[in-house]
Formats: C-alpha cells, sequence, structure tokens
C-alpha cells in the first residue's frame, strides 16, 4: 500500500512539473548587474546635461517644426520596452498630419515595402523640415528625455512595435526584449536603413548586441553613431 501510495504521488509530482511552463532564460545583460548599473548611471548624468546644455536646440527644433506646417511638435509612438513592456518614446514630428493612415499616403508599391521593412524609400509622409530632421537625426533628441526617465537606454537594440517584434523576431523575441532599448545601437551603427529585415541582416546585428553587450561596446557604438551621423550613413 505505502508503495502504491508512492508511485501515485512520484507520478502526480511529474504530471505536475510536466505542467509547468519553461522557465525563460536569462540573457547576458540581465545578469550583469555591475554593467546593468553604470550604464543606468550614465544615462541619467549624459542625458541630463545634454538636456541642459542644449535646451536651446529643444526650442529652435520645436518652433520650426510648429511653424512649418501647424501641426504637433512632438511625435509619441508605442513600442515594446525591455521585458515586453510598452513604452511611448517621443520624437520631433517629422511627418505629415494623418501619416498613419497609411493606405491613402502611401502606393499598393509602397504600402507593400512598409509592410515588409516597416519603412519606405522616399516616403512621401514627411514633411521638408522632417527630412532635415532625419537626415541629422535631430528629430529623435526628445528621447533624451525618454532615457532620464528610464524608458530606454543611450545604447541598445532599436525600440520596436509589437508587431514589428513577433513578426521579425519569432522565437528571439524574448531574448530581444531581455535588454533595454536605446536611442542608439550596433544595427543603427552598422547601416541603419541600408541594413534589411528581408536580408535578415538587421535582426542578426541587434541579437548580436544582446549576446555580446558590454561597456567597451556601448563606447564603440557611440563613437561608430557620431561618425555615421556626420556621414549620414544610412539615414532616410
Amino acid at each position: 500500500m505505502q508503495q502504491e501510495n508512492l508511485e501515485r504521488d512520484n507520478g502526480r509530482s511529474e504530471v505536475q512539473s510536466s505542467s509547468q511552463p519553461a522557465a525563460r532564460p536569462q540573457y547576458k545583460a540581465e545578469k550583469r548587474y555591475i554593467y546593468r548599473f553604470v550604464k543606468r548611471t550614465f544615462d541619467i548624468i549624459s542625458s541630463g546635461l545634454v538636456l541642459i546644455v542644449f535646451s536651446w536646440l529643444f526650442i529652435i527644433i520645436a518652433v520650426v517644426v510648429k511653424f512649418s506646417d501647424g501641426g504637433k511638435i512632438i511625435y509619441k509612438h508605442e513600442r515594446m520596452g525591455k521585458n515586453g513592456k510598452h513604452i511611448h518614446i517621443s520624437k520631433f514630428r517629422s511627418m505629415k498630419p494623418g501619416a498613419d493612415k497609411l493606405e491613402k499616403m502611401l502606393t499598393p508599391e509602397q504600402l507593400e515595402q512598409y509592410k515588409r521593412e516597416f519603412k519606405v524609400d522616399g516616403d512621401p509622409r514627411i514633411t521638408k523640415v522632417g527630412k532635415f530632421l532625419r537626415k541629422t537625426s535631430l528629430d529623435e533628441l526628445p528621447q533624451i528625455w525618454d532615457i532620464f526617465c528610464g524608458r530606454i537606454s543611450v545604447v541598445g537594440p532599436r525600440p520596436l512595435m509589437e508587431d514589428e517584434v513577433r513578426d521579425k523576431y519569432g522565437a528571439d523575441a524574448a531574448k530581444l526584449l531581455s535588454v533595454k532599448p536605446g536611442m542608439i545601437g550596433w544595427w543603427a551603427a552598422n547601416g541603419r536603413s541600408n541594413v534589411t529585415y528581408e536580408s535578415g541582416e538587421r535582426q542578426a546585428l541587434e541579437l548580436y548586441y544582446v549576446d555580446h553587450c558590454s561597456i567597451w561596446m556601448d563606447i564603440k557604438i557611440m563613437f561608430k553613431s557620431i561618425i555615421s551621423v556626420f556621414r549620414g550613413d544610412g539615414a532616410k
């Protein structure tokens, strides 16, 4: 009888353990507490200084965007943050009002490209001021506030839309979202718009960062990004 009860209990334990969801793997960046502390400290100090020193530039760009067509100055978009948390990131608006109505503003060919790459070559929705802001990456300056608040980091994978994460990363989505997204990253520093989803290079670059992130790599990305901005590499 005791043997039967023991076998029954063991069988019940096996069923219960098999019904439990598999534990989520812990990725490199999540284990490196000192690295994360140093990175967050740098984010706060650097973003705080930029907000103070370049406040005049924020004001000038805001005035230019407002008077260009009378639309909103700041555009906020929902993206996926660390561990899948929904966040809103900010940019100086570079598109015409109603740009979210894709079917009305894009040709069938452009719409197909957008569905494939989540961007469009020669996007007709972009304003004249917006073209300059994007070329110089000045449209992303409001993200400095997002960095200061902790929604994103200075360096990390590009913050993406939920559909984009699901469609383009699939089984690697959790891995991508295991680190905080960033204003600049390994993909952006290595070709940006010239490196596509269709080729698989973009996903490979972003996941490479997750596997190899370090203080040295973050510094390397910052220098490469500064050079890319001055050259205008891949900016659209």
